[in-house]
């Protein structure tokens, strides 16, 4: 499946100082896991951490998730250490903190090539999740989400975010909303996922649930999580409801007619359906697929009228 659709409805951290919860990453049924190296884990423990998740990755060879691992920032003095513990056990990528410019992207791109000559993989294997936590991270997004091959998506930190601000962060996330929506547009822009923040209150289910909701709406094709209990309702609020399914197979339906007949267009329920409506649908279906909800062929050859 292409990268764009992968499902990435769920990121869930994980301490990388905590052998309990690197051993139970296997049964996380998160689409994702970032163990982290950085703040979770205290400067004392930093090189035992870096030994653990050595550890870990090795013996995880067989994998049911991708697994990503937030390093240091470029800023301190510690991210050239986690890069030579780690990728040797080839991690899926990097989560990049602190993501405040598109040179800082650019700099850990050349170390990753550097690193995969040297471990004799392909070029491009390690991915690259960069975190917008700042109001400058916030402004160069934009130029962010266009700086490397390797990006997979940004993922938006509001804790840092508010922080830089100096203000405080809400459960109803006024607060957030023209930097989630810039990071949106950087995101599509560029054809990569938009990751959400964390919700921090692990006991308000009704609450994530909503800012879920709010952030599907908003374009956002998930969510960093920081206890697996949250995944199964940011899964149900990601997956497509039955009745844009059914729709969205209508217009495909129909657009293949309207091909047949010679027309770009045709009416559906008394409503043209055109272009954008088409990409609509062929997108919920994509997701559908990834979902697991419907198997079948999508013929963009024929549903567009080329590839």
């Amino acid at each position: 499946m292409e990268d764009s659709f992968r499902l990435r409805r769920s990121l869930l951290y994980v301490p990388g100082n905590m052998p309990s919860m690197l051993q139970n990453i296997p049964i996380f049924e998160s689409d994702a896991v970032m163990i982290d190296l950085e703040d979770a884990v205290p400067y004392s423990e930093k090189d035992a951490a870096r030994t653990l998740v050595h550890s870990f990755l090795s013996t995880y060879r067989e994998r049911n998730k991708e697994i990503f691992v937030r390093i240091n920032g470029l800023k301190t003095d510690w991210w050239q250490q986690d890069l030579l513990a780690i990728l040797p056990a080839l991690p899926d990528g990097i989560r990049l903190p602190e993501a405040d410019s598109p040179e800082l992207v650019e700099q850990l791109d050349t170390v990753l090539t550097e690193f995969e000559e040297e471990l004799g993989i392909d070029i491009g294997h390690f991915k690259i999740l960069p975190s917008i936590e700042t109001a400058e991270g916030v402004i160069n997004c934009i130029k962010t989400a266009r700086s490397s091959n390797r990006l997979i998506g940004l993922a938006f930190g509001a804790e840092d975010y508010t922080a830089s601000l100096e203000i405080e962060r809400t459960k109803t996330g006024e607060e957030l909303f023209a930097a989630r929506t810039r990071v949106v547009w950087a995101c599509k822009a560029a054809g990569i996922q938009a990751i959400d923040t964390i919700f921090s209150d692990v006991s308000d289910m009704e609450a994530l649930r909503r800012e879920t909701t709010l952030i599907k709406t908003l374009g956002f094709s998930g969510k960093s999580l920081v206890n697996p209990r949250q995944i199964e309702i940011v899964h149900e609020v990601f997956a497509p409801k039955q009745e844009e399914v059914d729709y969205a197979l209508q217009v495909i339906e129909a657009i293949q007619k309207a091909r047949e007949m010679g027309t770009g267009v045709i009416s559906l329920g008394g409503k043209m359906i055109d272009a954008p409506v088409v990409k609509r649908a062929l997108k919920i279906l994509k997701t559908a697929q990834a979902h697991g909800l419907i198997d079948m062929p999508l013929d963009e050859e024929v549903i567009y009228g080329h590839k």
